[in-house]
Parts: structure tokens; C-alpha cells; sequence
């Protein structure tokens, strides 16, 4: 039993190990904090009464409390993940649930949400201007990835034997991956697919690294791998165009380019006079780009098996 004074209330003593078990349980509470992207979503969050800056121009001032918030609670030993706040998907999300959007307590409600849907990042101690970048590419990441998954679900089956093509497609995708690492050889590889849709253009980026033991497997970021066979399937299984490229950096010799194109669900290898002209052309104007020096501009390699859909 605690010690009590003579009216009957704990003693000091006990408050401060009260506190301090209380302070030792904060930190594994961990918390979501919604980060407005950009100066156009700040404004439009200023509109409500109840936001905590009235200054719709000082976006600067707003990252610089974001940035010494999450360096509180990091130096308190809390955990804090970062979501991606958007105010249209804000205000949508208050319509539907019959929610006042100027309070302070909705705002919380509906960054709890994006933490089990949103992007999400964990605060490692970045910089607040390397945090709002990297957490925009996630919220790219997943949106390029659930788009390239609805694909692979709504794409049907096959006219004449009835199997799934966006599953075939998906199987096929994560074979021509393998090849792919293991045609590249020993390095550091960087590989790139795009995929244009009629919504948005598909753009996956993965990067591997292999040596020349043949019992060493290649280390892939499982995440990267995911996405990239899903943005690769949902070419093969949509028999558009496309491209894939990959650039190898080794130690003993220069850096290598391979290329390849999409086109009527293939993956096919291409020449070294295409790789070269498809990296030394601007993508938006057409205008030739001059090579980088210490550049191998090499055919792609056979890499995709023909599927029975296509």
C-alpha cells in the first residue's frame, strides 16, 4: 500500500513514481501526425477557425512547428508516423460522416484514419524538408500500386481457356524479374518500368544487388519488388506499350544500359541502337540528348517467357 499523510493522500513520493510510470508508458503510445503536403493545402486547411495557423502565405512557419513537434516527441522517446494530409479527401470524409470539419477533434478522427489507409512514414529524425518529398512519393508509391492492382483484378479471363489473366499476367511479371536480376550480372542494378494507362502513367522503380556467387540471392527491398511486378503485370496484362530499362554500376567496368518495350503483352529485348536512342531523346520535347560519358548502351536479353493470353 502506497504511504499516506495524516489526510489521507499519497505522499510526494508516490506522485513522482506515479508520474514517472506514466511518462516510461507515454512512449509506447505511439501516434499519427497529419503533414499538409504543400503551401496550396496549408491555405486551404486556413480556412477553418479552428486550425492552429491563421496565415494562409506562411507554409515555412507551419513545416518549422511540424519539424520541432516531431523532434519533441522523437527526443521523448515517442513513436510518431506521418501521414499524408489532404484536405479534398478531408472534406470528403467529413461529408460522409456527418462531421463538423472545424474542429479540432475531427482533424484527429480522420488522421486516424489514414493510418491504417493512408501513406504513411515513420519519423526517423528527418529533415522536414527531406520528410515532406519522401512522403509524397509514398502517397505516389501506393496510389500507382493500388491502381496497377484494380488492373490485375478487372482485366478477366481468358476467352479461350478461362484463366485469370491478371493472375497469369502477375506470375509471368515476377519470372521476367528473375531473369532480369540474373541477366544484369554481379552490381548495383537500377531498373525502371512505365506503363501509360488511360488514367495515369504506371511508373515503378526497384533496385538490386547481386555478386558473382551463384549462392548469393539478390537483395531486393520486398516492398520495391511487390510494386514493380505489379506495374510490370498490369503492362503485360493490359498489351499496351511500355518500357523497362535498367542500368547496372560495377566495379570493374562502366556502367551498363539494357532496355526493353512492352508491346501486345510482351516483354521485348531491345536493340543497342534503340537503348541508346531511347536514353539520348527528351521524353517531352524529342530532342536528342547527349550521352553520358562512361556509358555502355547495351540490347536487352531475353527475359519473358510468351503467354498462352495474348
Amino acid at each position: 500500500m502506497p504511504r499516506k499523510n495524516d489526510t489521507g493522500t499519497p505522499t510526494g513520493k508516490h506522485r513522482t513514481r506515479t508520474t514517472d510510470r506514466r511518462r516510461l508508458l507515454r512512449r509506447e503510445v505511439p501516434g499519427t501526425m497529419g503533414l499538409l503536403a504543400d503551401a496550396g493545402d496549408f491555405a486551404a486547411m486556413c480556412g477553418y477557425r479552428s486550425f492552429s495557423f491563421d496565415d494562409h502565405t506562411d507554409y515555412a512557419d507551419y513545416l518549422h512547428h511540424v519539424d520541432g513537434l516531431l523532434r519533441s516527441r522523437a527526443a521523448q522517446g515517442i513513436h510518431t508516423t506521418v501521414a499524408l494530409f489532404d484536405p479534398e479527401e478531408y472534406a470528403d470524409f467529413c461529408g460522409e460522416a456527418g462531421l463538423d470539419p472545424d474542429t479540432a477533434e475531427t482533424r484527429a478522427r480522420f488522421t486516424a484514419e489514414l493510418a491504417g489507409t493512408g501513406a504513411l512514414l515513420p519519423y526517423t529524425g528527418q529533415p522536414i524538408d527531406e520528410l515532406v518529398p519522401l512522403l509524397v512519393d509514398e502517397a505516389v508509391r501506393q496510389a500507382t500500386w493500388e491502381y496497377a492492382t484494380g488492373v490485375l483484378a478487372e482485366v478477366g479471363h481468358c476467352a479461350d481457356c478461362g484463366e485469370d489473366i491478371g493472375h497469369a499476367s502477375f506470375d509471368r511479371a515476377a519470372d521476367a524479374l528473375k531473369r532480369l536480376v540474373a541477366g544484369a550480372g554481379p552490381g548495383h542494378h537500377h531498373f525502371v518500368c512505365s506503363v501509360p494507362t488511360d488514367a495515369q502513367q504506371l511508373v515503378a522503380v526497384l533496385h538490386a544487388d547481386t555478386t558473382d556467387d551463384p549462392d548469393t540471392p539478390p537483395r531486393i527491398e520486398s516492398r520495391e519488388g511487390l510494386d514493380f511486378v505489379t506495374v510490370l503485370a498490369a503492362g503485360l496484362a493490359l498489351g499496351g506499350t511500355g518500357g523497362l530499362v535498367v542500368r547496372t554500376t560495377g566495379e570493374d567496368h562502366r556502367d551498363r544500359v539494357h532496355g526493353w518495350r512492352l508491346d501486345r503483352g510482351r516483354l521485348t529485348a531491345l536493340s543497342a541502337a534503340a537503348v541508346f536512342n531511347a536514353y539520348c531523346t527528351d521524353a517531352d520535347t524529342g530532342d536528342p540528348v547527349a550521352p553520358e560519358s562512361g556509358v555502355e548502351y547495351c540490347p536487352g536479353y531475353e527475359v519473358d517467357a510468351p503467354g498462352p493470353h495474348h
